[in-house]
C-alpha cells in the first residue's frame, strides 16, 4: 500500500525469508561458520538454536546457497513426526525408493543405507535439516542419534543439522539423550541483534527495496531496538506498520509519535511510558501474518502464468569500451569517499557497457525493467563468492567498507585469483581474497532470455522457448533434435532437464529459470560476456 508513496521496488519489512533481503549480523556470520566447520567434519550433529525471530532458518537458506554442488540436501520442515514417518520422509526428500505403504523401520534403514553408501562412492555428501527439532519426540531423537551410526571406516554417511529454539537444548540435555548430546561437533545459539545492528538491519532492508531518502531517523533506532529486543521479525513487524502509518499521515519520515502507535496498534498496548511489548500479542500477529500467507500461496500459484507475444529486440551494435588496466594489485578496504559517491549507479552502468546496452540516464533507475526491451534480465541473489563465479557473469556487488558501511562495484573479470573490478569511474586490480573479505554476498548479474521466454517454464506449457530447449540440449546430450511442432514442454524433455540440473548441482524440479538457462548458454557457447575467459 506504502510502496508507491516511499517511492520503494519492493515491500521492505516484509516476515518471509527473501534472499535479496538477507542481513547477515557478524552473530549471523558465526552461525553460519559454524554450520560449515560441522558439515565439513567427520561426521556427528551441529546444532543451532536461537529464539524465535532471531534468523535461524535465514541462515539455514544462506547455507544451501553455498553448499557444493556434490551436496544432497533432505530438508524436514515438520518435526511432529512417528519415526517411520520420518524416515520415510528423509526418503522422499532424497528421492529414496522404498515399498508402498511401508512401515518397516529396518526396510527404511536399509534403503537409506545403501543410498547414502552409493552416495559416497559416487564422492557425494548428504545432509539431513531438521527444523523445529524442539519438538522431536524422544523416540524419534534416539532414531536420528542412530542414523549417524551408518558409517564408513573413516567417516560419517550423514551429516545431520538440528535447528530449534532455546529450549531444545534443555531437551538434550535430558540423560536419556546425553549419547545424542555428545555427538553434536559443533553448537551455536543465535542472539538478538545489538542496538548498531539494528541501525545496519533497518538502512540495508531499506535500502534494497529501493529506498532513496532517510525514512527512520537515527533517532529512533534505540527506541526500535528496545521496543524490538533486537528480534529482527519483530523489527520487520515495527516497521512494516509503522511506515504505513506514516504514509495514513502522508509523511515521508517516520516519527515517534507514529512509531508508538504502531506499536500499540500490533500489541495492544495503550502507555507509551513504556517500552515494552506484551509478547503472546506480538506472537499472535505474527501467526496471523503466517496464515494469510500460506492461505494465499494457491491463488498467487494460479495467476502464476507464462505471457506470450514476446519479440526479441536485437543487441545495438555498440563497440564496447576498452579500458588499459592498471598493473599493480590495490586494496579495497579504504577508499575515498568521492570515489563511491553513486556508486550502485555507477557499478551498473559498467555492466550496462560491457553487454553493449545503451547507458541512459532516463530509465529512472530502473535497471532491471530497461534492460528487458534488449532481451535481458537480472538476476539477483545472495551467496559466496566461489557461487557468483559459477554464474561466470559480470556482476554488480555489494561490498562492506572497513566502517560496515556498503558501497557497490563492478566485477568485470576473474584470473589466476586476480579480480578486475570498476569502482566509481576507476579501474582496480584486486586479489579474490581481498574481495571475498569484503563481499556482503549481495549481487546482480544480467542474463540473456531465449525467444519467446517471459518467466519460469513449468512442466506442460506451451512456449517457443521448447525449440531453442531442444536445440541446446541436443548439442549437450549429443543427440539429434527432436524438433518438436507442437512447442509443448513435454514429460520427455522435463526429464531431460532434471537429468542436466542435477548434474550440475541445480534443484531438479524440471521447471526452466535463470539459473538452468545460464547454464545451459555457458555450455553451448553463446556470446554473452564472461567474467573467465
Amino acid at each position: 500500500m506504502y510502496k508507491e508513496f516511499f517511492g520503494l521496488k519492493e515491500m521492505p519489512f516484509s516476515i518471509a525469508p527473501d534472499p535479496r533481503f538477507l542481513y547477515l549480523s557478524e552473530n549471523h556470520r558465526e552461525a553460519l561458520a559454524h554450520l560449515h566447520y560441522g558439515i565439513n567434519s567427520e561426521g556427528g550433529f551441529v546444532l543451532l538454536t536461537g529464539e524465535v525471530g532471531t534468523g535461524k532458518t535465514t541462515v539455514c537458506r544462506c547455507l544451501l546457497e553455498q553448499l557444493p554442488e556434490n551436496t544432497d540436501i533432505a530438508f524436514i520442515y515438520n518435526p511432529k513426526l512417528t519415526v517411520d514417518e520420518l524416515l520415510a520422509s528423509i526418503c522422499d526428500e532424497l528421492r529414496i525408493q522404498y515399498p508402498e505403504g511401508n512401515k518397516s523401520i529396518k526396510i527404511f534403514i536399509d534403503s537409506i543405507n545403501s543410498y547414502l553408501l552409493d552416495n559416497f562412492a559416487h564422492g557425494r555428501k548428504t545432509v539431513l535439516i531438521l527444523e523445529e527439532a524442539q519438538n522431536l519426540s524422544t523416540d524419534v531423537l534416539e532414531e536420528i542419534r542412530l542414523l549417524t551410526n551408518l558409517e564408513t571406516n573413516r567417516q560419517k554417511l550423514l551429516q545431520i543439522i538440528m535447528v530449534g529454539q532455546p529450549e531444545l537444548r534443555d531437551v538434550l540435555s535430558k540423560p536419556e539423550l546425553r549419547q545424542l548430546s555428545q555427538r553434536i561437533t559443533a553448537r551455536y545459539h543465535i542472539n538478538a541483534l545489538s542496538e548498531k545492528e539494528v541501525g545496519y538491519y533497518i538502512a540495508y532492508r531499506l535500502e534494497a527495496a529501493g529506498a532513496n531518502s532517510v525514512i527512520f531517523p537515527d533517532n529512533l533506532i534505540k527506541l526500535i531496538y528496545k521496543l524490538s529486543k533486537g528480534i529482527p521479525r519483530l523489527i520487520n513487524l515495527i516497521c512494516d506498520r509503522a511506515m504505513l502509518g506514516a504514509y495514513t499521515e502522508s509523511k515521508k519520515v517516520v516519527d515517534r509519535k507514529i512509531l508508538m502507535k504502531a506499536v500499540r496498534e500490533i500489541a495492544g498496548y495503550n502507555t507509551e511510558r513504556s517500552f515494552r511489548i506484551k509478547m503472546p500479542w506480538i506472537a499472535a500477529g505474527i501467526f496471523l501474518v503466517m496464515i494469510f500467507t500460506v492461505s494465499a500461496i494457491p491463488y498467487f500459484y494460479n495467476d502464476y502464468k507464462i505471457k506470450n507475444n514476446v519479440r526479441k529486440t536485437l543487441l545495438p551494435e555498440t563497440a564496447k569500451i576498452q579500458i588499459q588496466e592498471p598493473l599493480k594489485i590495490e586494496t579495497i578496504g579504504i577508499l575515498p569517499s568521492e570515489l563511491l559517491e553513486n556508486s550502485k549507479e555507477k557499478a551498473f552502468d559498467s555492466m550496462l557497457k560491457e553487454w553493449n546496452v545503451p547507458v541512459d540516464s532516463k530509465n529512472n533507475g530502473n535497471i532491471c525493467n530497461y534492460i528487458n526491451k534488449y532481451g535481458l534480465r537480472c538476476l539477483s541473489g545472495s551467496g559466496d563468492f566461489q557461487r557468483l563465479l559459477k554464474f561466470n557473469r559480470p556482476a554488480v556487488m555489494k561490498m562492506y567498507l572497513e566502517n560496515g558501511k556498503t558501497y557497490y562495484l563492478f566485477l568485470k573479470s576473474v584470473k589466476d585469483n586476480i579480480a578486475l573490478v570498476i569502482i566509481g569511474d576507476v579501474l582496480k586490480r584486486v586479489e579474490t581474497k581481498e574481495l571475498m573479505k569484503r563481499f556482503s554476498s549481495e549481487y546482480t548479474i544480467f542474463w540473456r532470455t531465449p525467444y519467446g521466454y517471459n518467466d519460469i517454464i513449468q512442466p506442460n506449457y506451451k512456449t517457443p522457448v521448447t525449440a531453442w530447449l531442444d536445440s541446446k540440449l541436443s548439442t549437450i546430450n549429443k543427440r539429434n533434435p527432436y524438433n518438436k511442432k507442437d512447442n509443448v514442454y513435454d514429460s520427455k524433455l522435463v526429464a531431460e532437464v532434471k537429468q542436466f540440473q542435477s548434474s550440475r548441482g541445480i534443484p531438479a524440479v524440471g521447471m526452466i529459470g535463470p539459473r538452468t538457462i545460464i547454464q545451459i548458454n555457458n555450455e553451448t557457447g553463446s556470446d554473452e560476456p564472461k567474467i573467465i575467459k
